[in-house]
């Protein structure tokens, strides 16, 4: 038997089938297509052009950038491409530790993305079934080759004594084999002779009853007719047949199975004094292997730990893989980095001098014609007759700050477990008037100059000269998910009815739907209703001064029902309030006061 035959004959009956030969599917092209792809826990989910060709998956800021060279790509012959467990428009693509989360529009665009790449991953000949199939023979025929030639090497690299005597036994073993093709051709030459033999002593009877005086007169000897003798079975002479010396080829068989016997016994031998070597080796390496395995495992659990950490399974939702605590630390940790840039911003945003012309007072008087005005008015009535009541009775407000004239108050509220918790604050600000307080508070000009949680805003809707619509991102909070707000901002002077009350300016934000600001995927659209109410307070001066700086005062109420959406932990979503609100009031009255240092008092 030679080689081939004994390799092919330890193979499966697949192995010896015939090939199913691979076919390159027809129509493979580019497929491309815009996809949201996670860029850090800053930026999150951005939108990028996306493009499929050659089995590599490249990515562009946008379609117009193509031309300039990709931005990244993955080679998808030993991706990973895994369909995300709970999201059903994500999938995730990995090539060793570099992952690539993508989101599609719909489930429908992600299944249209999986299908294009496993069909370019087939037309290249990996993950499809016929190509594995077509060199699954080969694959393994080589492989049990190559397992054989280094057992053999390693195993008996040092055992020459070994080593000679599996040669000594196939040299036995070819010899057996001629000796028993030797003996049997003896004992089938033996049959037919001796069937020849019968034939012929029945013709010898025949012919002695015919001829009955020639009879013979030796058992061992015939006449014939011609009277010469001639030996009986003659035949079967000393040599046997064919000339084979049976008694020589019996005695080299004996001789041959004794040399096998004993060569095996010495390989046993050897092979006994030789196990515990091997098992101590064996022992060894296993050790060794475990060892590798259990620093492979711990690397690689590290590794993912250090490049996913940050990533969107980490990020605030029902499946985050990060519980509360660490939520609450993370997010404790990035509001502390926020604030220590802002400090560093601080100083350059107060040598910028920006200006607006401040309207009339009257305009603030109405809500105005615009569509919204109803609702503005009845926001402005809700504000004036609940958000101005005493904090105490039944409405279980709480105080979670107090510092100098400043006092925060929070109730707890939830639905279907998301915090609602209404926050109101009181504070009490010298040299600044109402109006200004509210003024700086509603225009845009002067937004990001106080406002430090806001990324990008723009005004989507001028409604009148006192009411507009505004679309604002705020920065990102990481593990928590990006926010967005669309609101409705209206500025508004309650005249007093009595003329020794002060006026009363109003400042109320409150959600609104607008077709030019629909809500996306890369951000949780918050609701929101707040409301900011300023009376001045004057101190009459003394003798004839004029009515000074150092004679007003600006009691502020600030009320605010937020709703976040998400699913971030209540507690941390109250531990951001008491933290941040308060911080808010005190950097905005503040920067109110600068800017009015010295200048005519706005009443």
């Amino acid at each position: 038997m030679s080689d081939n035959q004994s390799w092919n004959s330890s193979g499966s009956e697949e192995d010896l089938e015939p090939r199913e030969e691979y076919v390159h599917p027809a129509g493979v092209g580019e497929f491309s297509g815009v996809l949201s792809k996670w860029t850090n826990y800053i930026h999150g989910w951005q939108d990028r052009w996306v493009v499929l060709k050659n089995n590599t998956l490249s990515y562009y800021k946008c379609q117009d950038e193509t031309e300039y060279g990709c931005r990244g790509s993955l080679c998808l012959s030993k991706a990973v491409i895994t369909p995300h467990e709970f999201d059903e428009c994500r999938l995730d693509i990995s090539v060793n530790d570099s992952v690539w989360y993508l989101r599609a529009q719909d489930p429908e665009h992600r299944n249209q993305w999986i299908d294009s790449i496993e069909l370019h991953r087939a037309d290249s000949g990996y993950g499809s079934e016929s190509s594995l199939r077509r060199h699954g023979s080969m694959l393994s025929l080589t492989s049990a080759t190559s397992s054989y030639s280094a057992t053999s090497t390693s195993s008996f690299k040092k055992g020459y004594s070994l080593r000679e005597k599996l040669a000594e036994t196939e040299t036995f073993r070819d010899i057996l084999c001629r000796q028993v093709d030797t003996l049997q051709k003896y004992f089938d030459g033996c049959a037919d002779a001796v069937s020849k033999d019968e034939l012929q002593r029945d013709k010898i009877v025949e012919d002695d009853e015919d001829d009955f005086p020639n009879t013979r007169t030796d058992a061992d000897f015939l006449h014939n007719n011609n009277g010469s003798r001639e030996k009986l079975f003659q035949s079967l002479s000393l040599k046997g047949i064919n000339g084979i010396d049976f008694k020589g080829e019996a005695i080299t068989f004996k001789a041959t199975t004794a040399g096998i016997l004993a060569t095996l016994s010495h390989c046993i031998d050897l092979m006994v004094k030789r196990e515990d070597s091997w098992q101590k080796r064996l022992d060894k390496e296993m050790e060794k292997r475990r060892r590798i395995e259990e620093g492979y495992k711990s690397a690689l659990n590290e590794l993912k730990k250090k490049s996913h950490f940050g990533g969107p399974d980490y990020e605030e939702g029902p499946n985050s893989l990060i519980n509360e605590d660490e939520f609450f630390d993370a997010v404790e940790a990035a509001l502390d980095r926020q604030d220590k840039i802002e400090e560093q911003c601080q100083t350059e945003k107060t040598r910028i001098q920006r200006s607006s012309p401040v309207p009339p007072g009257d305009i603030y008087s109405t809500s105005g014609t615009h569509r919204f005005s109803d609702k503005v008015e009845e926001m402005v009535q809700n504000h004036i007759t609940y958000s101005l009541q005493d904090v105490g009775g039944d409405a279980n407000w709480q105080l979670v700050v107090e510092e100098g004239e400043m006092k925060v108050y929070r109730r707890e509220v939830e639905e279907n477990g998301i915090v609602l918790d209404p926050l109101k604050a009181t504070h009490s600000v010298k040299g600044v008037t109402g109006h200004e307080v509210c003024h700086y508070f509603w225009d845009t000009a002067y937004r990001n100059d106080w406002e430090t949680t806001i990324e990008n805003f723009n005004v989507v809707e001028t409604l009148s000269d006192n009411a507009v619509i505004v679309y604002q991102t705020h920065k990102r909070v990481w593990p928590a998910s990006q926010r967005d707000v669309l609101y409705l901002s209206a500025m508004r002077k309650i005249v007093a009815n009595n003329e020794n009350d002060p006026d009363t300016w109003l400042v109320c934000n409150f959600s609104v739907d607008h077709d030019d600001a629909q809500p996306s995927s890369r951000c949780v659209r918050a609701k929101i209703n707040i409301g900011m109410i300023c009376q001045t307070l004057v101190s009459p001066p003394e003798g004839d001064k004029e009515i000074s700086r150092d004679n007003i005062t600006c009691k502020i109420t600030y009320v605010a029902n937020v709703n976040p959406g998400g699913w971030a932990p209540a507690s941390v979503l109250r531990a951001v309030a008491k933290r941040e609100y308060p911080k808010f009031l005190k950097r905005f009255t503040s920067y109110v006061q600068e800017k009015t240092a010295g200048k005519p008092i706005l009443f």
